[in-house]
Formats: structure tokens, sequence, C-alpha cells
């Protein structure tokens, strides 16, 4: 059995991790009781009055959340159960629309979405079998929106009254890349005293600004100005429990308290030498009805003089740390560009330089004399306290010019590049290959992988593994700046052409999300195949080196061939296939940026004419609809998870490869083969369920010499009708 919960006592606020005590100080000062501080977030105890009083002030919550019920949901049918118990005609009319979102831990229903899917099913039967209609999903902007927690087997769920993450303050609709979130950007400014600050007049400037959320959200402090005021939309507005005349009293409160605020905002600027950002910024703070009370210019950092005939302030940055902005060989010069413009002309302020990489922080020749953690999205980042006076400043670092002043850690990296390049480099010369893995975490101290790629000139792209838990992370800063030091020696080659990020664990396309937007591409040989790859804008490169024996495979087999090549990427399986001889090609893909690319691969190549398609769908659907195709050989690589937002459904290849190889063996000639490739380290080929496939596992054929070390990269398989 469920068990209600008082709409009146229990509510839940949750906010990015690292903020909760920020947030549970928050809820006191606007006088809510009970208030209890949680992972994740802080429970309340209060009226309705209250919960919506969060929802239109809080500066640093994402959702409120309302607690309709609790239940033991071990079984996909005790969590339908549990749901039907709720009256649902008290909170959403037969004809109205709702959306579910889901998180589940450590219980036996373990798929977020099928549980999300059951409470609709559950929501829709009841008011169908009640009212002979049902609500329809809108997850955009629903009636109501629901959030099912579901951990060790018990079911909370709960009704959203924010209904949109309450980040999204409504006046950014101009962003830049990676900005922060606006919950994140007021949790810094509190951490960084701003609140008391702006309480005594004292001015602020974001000597880094990107689209102004810093500055706005300051100048939101600095006014007493709600941060949902301009909020179009939350979860309860359309909730058949909602109190109306009471909203429209906190909002008429807030709208005051505004007039009067305004008054009192001290001189807030912003700076950015990129065009782009400042107006984006400007475009911002006339959508937050602030225009006349933020000034945003375009200036370069060595420019940003402090006004004069102001006090001292506030001097706050969120400069690029390697994760999704700028490039690691320009971070500790730019960062100590930073520390001399604050010396130079803030002496004095106090400062905050928010980053990733907190051991980019000693290049700001400043010690902080404070530092909190906060969280920007999974990124563990540090905020850094300053004061700009000379007795907190360090003194000049010396110029590194060989491994062995690094230490002997170092030195023991060094000799091993000296080593594998000699090795390997020679290795894919002989072989004709343009790029080739160098170093794959030979040593763990020094966890990354580095490829290598020659062509105009060489390059090399350097992904580090994320660190377990169990590392300290001061220690694996510090080897890591030792290593981005050290490879550009090693390599010869300068700090410009060394591209570095961090790779964590993906999930569906993230691999595919876009980092940057430089646009620029390079041209790598592969025997007699030509690519372009990107070093900057993906995580990665367009071109994935371990599965150069599997595409010479297809080139070898494809002779006279129709080709297909399934989740075709950049279409580098396809030029093989191709250029090795295939009577006709057809590559399918649901990204129009990665068939663009592929377009760009056939035309290096001279790969042309209606013989070679390139088909943007979901291959999924796809499959579904051209049973009545055939091919001699298929190329099938789908990512271990995908979840786009243009797919209806998940995709996850262990649980479903049996379905989704026989769907695409179905366009097999009866002598086709079919070649199936995995990445997912811990995939287990079903070859029971797979009765009737001749089935081979050449893995060990596509393993290459420079992958050897890790030779669980990808499971690789040969299928083919079995013989009657």
């Amino acid at each position: 059995m469920s068990t209600p919960l008082s709409l009146s006592n229990n509510y839940f606020a949750s906010c990015p991790k690292g903020i909760e005590a920020l947030l549970a100080d928050e809820l006191r000062a606007l006088g809510l009781d009970g208030v209890r501080e949680t992972r994740a977030g802080v429970a309340f105890d209060g009226r309705l009055e209250q919960a919506y009083r969060v929802c239109l002030w809080s500066r640093l919550a994402s959702r409120v959340l309302l607690p309709l019920a609790r239940f033991p949901a071990a079984s996909a049918d005790a969590l339908y159960q549990g749901t039907q118990s709720i009256t649902w005609s008290e909170h959403i009319n037969a004809s109205g629309t709702l959306a579910v979102d889901a998180s589940v831990s450590q219980s036996a229903i373990n798929h977020s979405h099928f549980a999300a899917l059951k409470i609709k099913d559950a929501i829709v039967d009841q008011m169908r079998a009640a009212f002979g209609t049902r609500p329809s999903i809108d997850t955009e902007r629903p009636d109501i929106r629901l959030n099912l927690y579901l951990n060790r087997d018990e079911a909370t769920l709960s009704l959203d009254l924010s209904g949109d993450s309450l980040h999204r303050r409504g006046y950014r609709a101009h962003g830049v890349e990676a900005p922060l979130k606006e919950n994140l950007a007021a949790a810094i400014l509190l951490r960084a005293g701003w609140a008391a600050q702006a309480a005594d007049g004292a001015p602020l400037v974001d000597l880094m600004c990107g689209s102004g959320t810093l500055p706005i959200e300051a100048a939101l402090i600095a006014g007493d100005i709600a941060p949902g005021l301009l909020r179009p939309y939350f979860g309860f507005l359309y909730w058949l429990g909602h109190d109306a005349a009471t909203w429209e009293a906190l909002l008429t409160e807030a709208r005051e308290r505004r007039n009067a605020g305004l008054a009192r905002i001290p001189n807030i600027r912003g700076y950015d030498s990129d065009t782009r950002a400042v107006q984006a910024a400007r475009k911002n703070a006339e959508r937050a009805d602030l225009y006349d009370f933020v000034t945003f210019e375009v200036r370069a950092l060595v420019e940003n003089v402090a006004e004069t005939d102001t006090p001292a302030g506030l001097a706050i940055a969120n400069p690029p740390y390697g994760e999704r902005l700028g490039e690691a060989h320009e971070l500790p010069a730019l960062y100590k560009e930073l520390g001399d413009t604050l010396k130079r002309y803030y002496a004095g302020w106090r400062a905050a330089v928010f980053t990733g990489n907190a051991e980019l922080g000693h290049d700001l020749g400043l010690r902080a004399h404070r530092m909190h953690t906060l969280y920007n999205g999974a990124i563990e980042c540090r905020l850094l306290r300053f004061e700009v006076t000379p007795e907190w400043y360090h003194r000049e670092r010396v110029v590194i010019t060989s491994p062995e002043q690094l230490g002997s850690g170092a030195e023991m990296f060094a000799n091993r590049l000296r080593k594998n390049l000699k090795h390997f480099g020679r290795w894919a010369e002989r072989q004709d290959f343009g790029a080739y893995r160098l170093y794959d975490a030979d040593l763990h101290e020094y966890n990354l992988a580095i490829d290598v790629y020659e062509g105009d000139r060489r390059r090399v792209h350097v992904q580090e593994y994320q660190a377990p838990a169990s590392i300290d992370e001061r220690l694996a800063q510090r080897r890591l700046k030792h290593a981005l030091t050290v490879i550009p020696m090693v390599l010869e080659i300068p700090p410009e052409q060394l591209y570095f990020k961090v790779r964590r664990q993906q999930k569906g396309h993230s691999q595919y999300e876009k980092l940057s937007e430089s646009g620029l591409f390079h041209q790598v040989r592969e025997g007699a195949c030509r690519f372009q790859v990107n070093f900057t804008d993906y995580l990665d490169t367009g071109l994935f080196l371990d599965h150069r024996p599997t595409r010479l495979l297809l080139g070898e087999l494809a002779r006279g061939r129709r080709f297909l090549n399934l989740f075709g990427y950049t279409g580098t399986a396809t030029v093989h296939a191709a250029l090795g001889g295939a009577a006709s090609t057809t590559t399918v893909d649901m990204s129009n940026t990665y068939l663009d690319w592929a377009q760009r691969n056939f035309d290096l190549n001279g790969i042309y004419g209606p013989t070679h398609e390139l088909i943007q769908a979901d291959v999924l659907k796809w499959l579904e609809q051209n049973q009545n195709r055939r091919y001699d050989l298929i190329f099938l690589d789908p990512p271990t998870f995908s979840r786009s937002k243009r797919m209806d459904d998940t995709l996850d290849t262990q649980r479903d490869h049996v379905g989704l190889i026989r769907a695409t063996a179905a366009l097999l000639e009866p002598d086709g083969i079919l070649i199936f490739s995995t990445n997912y380290q811990r995939f287990k080929l079903a070859v029971d369920e797979l009765s009737g496939f001749a089935i081979d596992d050449i893995t060990h054929r596509t393993i290459p010499e420079d992958f050897k070390r890790n030779a669980r990269i990808h499971q690789c398989f040969r299928i083919a009708r079995s013989a009657k």
C-alpha cells in the first residue's frame, strides 16, 4: 500500500551537488521550518505558500518537489499499483497533459525510462477508466510534471512544482559556449561574499563575462529581485491543487521589492574579448530588465582596468579550464594573464576565480585564502578566493626546459614516450598510417591516451581517463600538468599542436556532442584513404583508431559487393569499402553533422555519384522501414547506449543486440557477411539466441598493434547465415 503524504508538510528542493549547505541557509532565510540538508538537496516543512516562495525566490534550487506518496516497488506491477493508489483526478484533468521524470538506483527496476512509462501507464489507465478519456504526454510544458525517485525498491512519487529547472530564469536566450547555469552562478557569488559587499555598495567586475550570467545574477542579488519573477511557466500553474490567489500575492510582493531594490544596485560591469559574447550578454540583460543596471563592454583581458573613482569591490572570473573551452596549451598563459591583470589593476580588491582545474590556479600568481568545492554538472570545480594584496602574491615560476626538472616520475614518463615513439612511429610509417596510438596509460601514474597524427605537421591528441575517486586529486592534477609539459618536449611540437580533453564515461551520443566551434579540419592518411579529422570541436576526432584493421578488412571484402554502414559516424568505413571496389555503398546515421563530415571524406577520396548514399535516419526505424533492401556486406557498429531527442526509444547494445543483429541480417543476401562491432567492454554475445547464424569471433584479428595494451578496447564478430 502507498502512504499518502500531506500537501502541507513535507517538500524537497533539489540543487547541484556541493551547494546543499548554501541552499539550507537560503531556505532558513526565507523563513522555512524543518530545513534538513540531504544529498543533492534540502527537505523542508511548510504550507503550499512557502513552497511557492521557494520556487519564486530560491537562487540555488533546481526543483521543488511535493511528495504525493511513498510505496514499495520491487516490481513493475508494484510500481503500477502504487501509482494507481493515488487519486489522479485531484491533480490533473482527464484531457490534460503530463510528463514523468524518473531516477532509479539499487533497485530491481534498473531502467529509468521503463519506470517512467509504468507511471504514465498507471495514470492514463486510471483516468481512462474513470472518464473515458486520458491525459496526453507533453515533455515541454505539461499541466503537471511528476518525479519518481526509486531507491532500494522504495518509490517516492512527487509533483514537480517547478515544472522546469529553476536555473532557467527566463532571461538567457542568447548563450555562448559553455555558459554557467544560473543557480551555479548564484552559488559562486554567494560563496564569494557578494551579498554582503553589494549591501555595502561595493562594485563588481567580471573580467571574462561570456554571456553575462555572473553580472546579471549579481544584479538580481544586489537588487533584492526574485530570480523566478521573469519565468512564464511553473509546474503548479495548471495543477488542480494550485492556489492562484496565494501565488498572485507573492508575485505582487516580489514586484514591489524589485522596484525598491533597483536603486540599491551598485556598479556592475562585465568585460570580454569576444564581441559575440558581449552582444549576447547585453541582450540577456535586456531580457532581465536590467539593461540600465549592468554594463558590458568588449575588452581584452589586459585592458580590464578598474573604473576610476570607485571603491574596491569584487573582481570575478570563470576562465576556461580545458573541459569545453580552450586548449590545454593556452591555459597556463591565460591564467597568468588573468592574475597579472588582477595584480596590476585591482590591487586592494577581493577576487574570486571559478575553475575546474585547480592546478591552473597556481598560474594566477596569487595564493587563495579560501577555497570552496562546487560542481559544474559532473565536473568537480574550485572557487578560489583571493585578497589582491602583495602578501598574497606568488613568486615567479621557474621555466621548465627538460623533464628532469619535474622529477623522476616525469622523466620516466618522458622515457616511455621516447621508446614508444621509436617503435610505433616506425611501425605506422611502414604500414602507411598517419595516425596511431602512442601511449595508452602505460604507466598508471599518467592515466592518459595519447594519439599522434602526422600530416603537414605533427599534431597530438591527448585524453585523460577519469581517475577513480581513490586517487588524490591534487596529485593527479600535478601529474597531468607535468605530462602536458613533457609531451610537446618529447614529440618536438609547439604547445599549440597539442589538444587535450578529459574522457569521462559517455552515454548515448554524448561522445559526439559539440565541445567547440572551431570548424578546423586536418587531413590524415590511412593506407590508400584520406580522412578529415577535427581536434577541438568534439570529444573524438572523427576517426576511431582502434577500428583501423576492421576498416581494412571491410575494404578487402567489399569488391563487387553492395555495402551498408549502419551508425556510420563520419563514413570512414564506407570510404575503405568504396576504394576497395564496392559496387555501391549506403551509410546511415542520425546526425546531419556527421553525415556532412562523411561527405567531406567522400569528396577527399573522389567518391561521387548516386551509388554512394548518405541517409540521415534513426537506424532502428530505418531497419524497420527498409526490410526489402538487400546487401552483400554490412558493418554494424552501434553505440553502447543511445537516447537521442530524435529517437522515440533507447538503444542498449547489450540488451538489444540480438534483435538488432537479426533485423540487420535480414537485409543480407544469402551469402552476405555482417561485421558486428561494439566498444562495450563487458559485452557478451548471446550466441544461444542467434540460432541460424555462423558466428566467428574475430576480435583478436581486429585489435591493431598500437592498441594491444588494451585488448578489450572492442569486440568484433563476423556473422553469416548458417549453411543448410
